[in-house]
């Protein structure tokens, strides 16, 4: 099949080439990258898809997902196993309307995440590719020990949770050592010997710090992403790209957080609410607005020093949207970087952290077929994400005019 638009985002962070399209081949890969004319006269069997004043671009990559978090249900008592798994499946196919094709879980109920992707190898389902870790990891009492996290304390109790992990099929490992407030979970004891459990063992690991002196202490540890870093300082940014450590904002997350707690306020005026998680989202409320103001001041600053920085979303409220990975990207906008630098952090950034540079993350000829095309010059608009026409995984169409092709028949196009 050939893809043609009259833009052409590489994924870069750089290049953006007019008139040129895309050839997919049988076996899910980018056959070749040529004029329309030149393709359609070399292969001239193939259908061809012509988008004209449109985008094309590697699908996207959310680095910071939970697609089977359940628990901000209103009726959360009636989800068992088999519901938790059927939400999972809807949250994950959720992300082809948005142009996604890739998402990293940084924690699911144990095992889903390892069973959706089998389900997909056996084509049973269709799913974006699923990086995923086991629980995340907290210490007793911490942050998250109350959705299902596991609790551990003291170096050998971690290394041997990691151990546990590994050996149930985890490919990335999470530790959760602050939450909202300035008091550090974990001591620096045990985050070292976390980072060199997942390193010695071939395993990456990323960590959720919002605050200081937490911050700080991850990057002395290691670790190889840092999430949401909310009260990061530019020379922490500055560390973590000289030691290689990437940083996930998750810009939307605490701004969502800020807007609706806001909301909540003003409509209850004080009383309480009826979602007991938004409760408890709304009694941080002094803790939104900060990090809201935090990112929105300082994000073009640390973008500026050249660390790694990774688009991440992190949604689980109620009613909140899925998979907000188009306003996110917004955000890094309208907080001072281009749209192609954007781009960047949802495509090849991704791909370089995860380590599959060589199979996606790109549009280049043999690599996967994980396109997405959208209406206008996307280069000049970042909203241009919110017009999507086409996507496609591994050279199958998943999207497309407003419909999902997640099936397992009529998949090639």
């Amino acid at each position: 099949m050939i893809i043609s638009a009259k833009y052409l985002m590489t994924g870069d962070g750089e290049t953006v080439l007019e008139n040129k399209a895309v050839l997919t081949g049988r076996d899910g890969k980018i056959k070749k990258i040529a004029s329309k004319d030149e393709l359609v006269k070399e292969f001239p069997d193939e259908e061809v898809k012509e988008y004209g004043d449109a985008t094309l671009l590697p699908g996207l990559c959310d680095m910071h997902v939970h697609i089977g978090y359940w628990f901000s249900q209103p009726d959360s008592f009636n989800y068992n196993d088999q519901l938790i798994t059927l939400y999972a499946l809807q949250h994950a196919q959720s992300a082809f309307e948005r142009g996604i094709t890739s998402v990293r879980d940084m924690t699911s109920p144990q095992g889903l995440c390892k069973n959706l992707k089998l389900a997909a190898e056996k084509g049973y389902v269709t799913v974006p590719r699923i990086t995923h870790v086991d629980l995340g990891m907290c210490m007793t009492g911490g942050h998250g020990y109350d959705d299902g996290i596991a609790q551990v304390d003291g170096p050998w109790e971690i290394r041997k949770e990691i151990r546990r992990q590994v050996r149930d099929g985890a490919e990335w490992v999470k530790v959760l050592t602050t939450h909202r407030s300035h008091i550090p979970e974990f001591t620096q004891e045990e985050l070292d010997a976390a980072v060199d459990e997942c390193h010695r063992r071939g395993i990456k690991c990323g960590v959720h710090a919002g605050t200081n002196p937490g911050i700080q202490m991850c990057i002395d540890a290691g670790f190889d992403t840092i999430e949401h870093g909310t009260f990061m300082t530019v020379d922490h940014a500055r560390q973590m790209k000289e030691k290689g450590i990437a940083w996930t904002p998750t810009i939307m997350a605490y701004t969502y957080l800020y807007d609706i707690c806001k909301k909540q306020m003003e409509k209850h005026a004080g009383m309480p609410v009826n979602d007991p998680v938004m409760q408890k989202e709304i009694n941080d409320y002094q803790y939104f607005e900060p990090a809201y103001k935090a990112y929105r001041d300082n994000f073009k600053a640390f973008y500026d020093t050249g660390v790694t920085v990774l688009a991440g979303t992190d949604m689980v409220m109620y009613g909140s949207p899925f998979l907000p990975l188009p306003r996110e990207l917004q955000y890094m906008v309208e907080y001072g970087i281009t749209p192609v630098q954007a781009i960047q952090t949802a495509t090849s950034n991704p791909a370089k952290v995860l380590g599959v540079e060589n199979e996606r993350g790109l549009v280049k000829e043999g690599l996967d077929a994980d396109l997405l095309v959208v209406g206008g010059d996307l280069s000049k608009d970042i909203t241009c994400l919110n017009d999507v026409k086409l996507v496609t995984l591994g050279g199958k169409r998943v999207f497309e005019d407003g419909i999902r092709y997640v099936g397992t028949v009529n998949m090639n196009m």
